[in-house]
């Protein structure tokens, strides 16, 4: 008896299993006058189906090139991007991807509406009209001329038409650019939404606060390169610095001493009656704080999420990357 299956089962077999995105070696170079720029610098990263996943980068750091290599809207110089195990113009193709950007032309004439009608007909099997207009959270304005519009409005304009195809991989490049803070919590409590359906979401953004509260893992780039890639948490320690706060005694003179005492101690701040030390041996710190100083209620905590971006991208542009 003849036991092989179909060659179509085996591929929506493999397209199951597949990663959402599987990038290896990726390089992409523009030529400019003068020579050559890299944007993108030997970037590995895989990133499975269902993962909220933030890149975060500083202006020219790759992030938007790489993006549009996972779109198909442009093609890598070398390396290997694959979307579902397949090429990214096909994954695009079926609907599998979607995609909210900065910028992307809108019919200033029409209607909200009247625009995700028009959009619905050129896909083959589009969710109803109103039902993409209430997940994007643009009913309240559906009837409204695009050119009358806010910004904030007509991301959400394309956050709906980006869901017409009910797509299992959602690109958002900087989505919430623009808005305001009213706006961009509305947003992000729309593709909260899409996130519980179990899509996959991978976004750039400017707003660390966004990534933090959102992602579920963070890749940070800078210089065409991927220089972290992990958890919040993780991420915050890769920055190598915590901070110990302590209630000061005046008694204890100035804070300064512990720092030209101590190789773990960097720096120092007041806050109200509490005094800071930031430094990567926190251990250090809080030894002498105890046995040496007349300060309380001593608390260790990891440094912010910004503080420990800012930290990494620094520490690539003197060493040209973090391995």
């Amino acid at each position: 008896m003849n036991t092989a299956q179909p060659a179509a089962t085996d591929t929506a077999a493999r397209e199951l299993n597949a990663p959402a995105i599987e990038i290896a070696d990726l390089h992409k170079s523009f030529t400019v006058r003068g020579g050559k720029v890299r944007a993108v610098d030997g970037i590995d990263l895989t990133i499975s189906s269902g993962e909220i996943v933030a890149f975060l980068g500083p202006n020219g750091a790759g992030k938007t090139t790489t993006l549009d290599m996972i779109l198909g809207f442009t093609s890598p110089t070398s390396g290997r991007c694959l979307v579902y195990d397949g090429s990214p113009q096909e994954a695009v193709k079926h609907g599998r991807v979607s995609a909210v950007l900065q910028t992307g032309a809108l019919l200033d004439d029409l209607s909200v509406r009247e625009t995700v009608a028009m959009i619905s007909s050129q896909h083959t099997n589009p969710l109803p009209v109103n039902e993409v207009l209430k997940r994007a959270g643009a009913m309240a304005f559906a009837g409204r001329k695009v050119s009358k519009c806010s910004g904030g409005e007509q991301q959400r304009l394309r956050f709906a038409l980006a869901l017409l195809p009910e797509p299992d991989l959602l690109i958002l490049d900087e989505p919430t650019a623009g808005m305001d803070v009213n706006a961009r919590r509305d947003f992000w409590a729309a593709m909260h939404a899409e996130a519980e359906r179990g899509r996959t979401i991978v976004f750039a953004t400017h707003y660390l606060e966004e990534a933090e509260q959102f992602a579920d893992r963070i890749v940070v780039i800078a210089d065409g390169k991927l220089l972290a890639d992990g958890t919040t948490e993780e991420i915050r320690a890769l920055g190598g610095l915590r901070t110990v706060s302590v209630v000061w005694s005046d008694d204890d003179g100035d804070p300064a001493s512990v720092v030209d005492t101590l190789a773990g101690a960097e720096s120092f701040r007041r806050d109200g009656q509490r005094v800071v030390f930031t430094g990567p041996d926190t251990d250090a710190i809080a030894r002498h704080l105890l046995n040496h100083t007349q300060a309380t209620d001593l608390l260790i905590v990891q440094v912010p999420l910004e503080e420990a971006f800012v930290d990494l991208t620094s520490q690539a542009a003197h060493s040209g990357g973090i391995k």
